[in-house]
């Protein structure tokens, strides 16, 4: 009962921003459908905004508990739960053709971040975080990376900001300008899906290059493409875990307090446990389980994930000083534009060399 009256205010007032938020990602305004932007997104900005109003909201006393636990907890479980929305199989199946592409695009991304991160001198958690979230999967990734690296809510909130303004670009520019320089149908899922950040904007982006391209099978082959690279959420995550631990177990040695239990994120291992789960039902030969498995519970996994997701960035846009983010925005924006850039040099150069660039679906 203690715990429930700490807590409960904070994680309900999240909850309650969570879902305006959502909301506000089905709309459309014209022709232009906000849930490019994403629920995350509106809840970060929504949380900076109240709390540059309302200085004291993450202090208060009745608030602050409840925050905390949504903007570490609530963020890890939605990793977590993003796991059952994973089937390895069919996902590596399927996605094949495109993991030359991936592979590179990703490297580069995470090259790119490294060496800026050094001739800017920006934070390392920072530029972590934009690295990881433009070569793998945007908010996702920046959501699964956080809490390995102990990153701060204002680097949270620095690389989502960064991700969000690439993602919007991306949808504007892509579809037109893969089709003009020449881009296949195929090439141009590829692209879309290796080169787009969060699931919404290559959703967005792809059905547009329908519309220009005038066939069906860009949009469902870059969402393909786009799971297949979230794939590298597993190794990345992991390895920067055992790179902490082994730091942190090489200076707690000296000192004789290391604890693998305390410094290990073992969340990641439940979120691989919940993709294995889900592939090996898809698997199995069907039956009502089965059926009823694939058919409605990795939909409303996959809904849930992303309300927690939006949860946990509305407590870290709570804990976030919005003035002291867009004072600090200017090299954290250049990191994200060369990464950008280069991950769409990259996509398409591997394109050209395998043959895939002039490829239709």
């Amino acid at each position: 009962m203690n715990w429930i009256k700490r807590n409960s205010l904070g994680i309900i007032l999240c909850i309650a921003i969570a879902g305006l938020s959502s909301f506000l990602a089905t709309l459309n305004i014209g022709s232009f459908s906000l849930e490019i932007i994403g629920a995350p997104v509106f809840a970060i900005l929504i949380g900076m905004f109240i709390t540059l109003a309302m200085p004291k909201t993450a202090t208060n006393d009745n608030l602050k508990d409840g925050i905390k636990f949504t903007s570490k907890k609530i963020l890890q479980w939605a990793v977590i739960i993003l796991g059952f929305s994973l089937n390895l199989s069919t996902i590596l199946k399927v996605g094949g053709k495109s993991l030359p592409v991936i592979i590179s695009t990703i490297s580069i991304s995470l090259i790119t971040a490294f060496v800026l991160m050094k001739i800017l001198k920006i934070n390392k958690k920072t530029a972590c975080l934009i690295g990881v979230g433009s070569s793998i999967c945007g908010g996702s990734a920046i959501a699964a990376t956080a809490p390995v690296i102990e990153a701060d809510d204002e680097d949270v909130a620095q690389a989502i900001s960064v991700i969000f303004l690439f993602n919007v670009l991306a949808a504007l520019i892509f579809p037109q300008f893969g089709h003009a320089i020449g881009l296949g149908s195929e090439g141009f899922a590829i692209f879309a899906g290796t080169a787009v950040n969060d699931t919404s904007s290559v959703t967005s982006t792809a059905s547009t290059a329908e519309g220009i391209y005038g066939v069906d099978g860009i949009l469902s082959s870059a969402v393909t493409v786009k799971l297949t690279r979230t794939l590298a959420i597993i190794p990345i995550t992991l390895a920067l875990a055992l790179y902490r631990t082994r730091k942190a177990k090489k200076s707690g040695g000296q000192a004789g307090n290391f604890s693998i239990k305390q410094i290990f994120p073992f969340f990641i291992l439940f979120f691989i446990g919940a993709s294995v789960i889900t592939t090996v039902v898809g698997i199995v030969p069907e039956n009502a389980f089965t059926a009823f498995y694939n058919e409605h519970f990795v939909s409303f996994a996959k809904w849930l994930a992303k309300f927690f997701i939006a949860m946990a960035m509305c407590a870290i846009g709570l804990n976030t000083n919005i003035v002291k983010l867009i004072k600090n925005g200017r090299k954290p924006i250049l990191l994200g534009l060369c990464c950008w850039v280069a991950i769409t040099a990259v996509s398409i150069g591997v394109q050209l060399l395998s043959g895939v660039y002039y490829t239709n679906i």
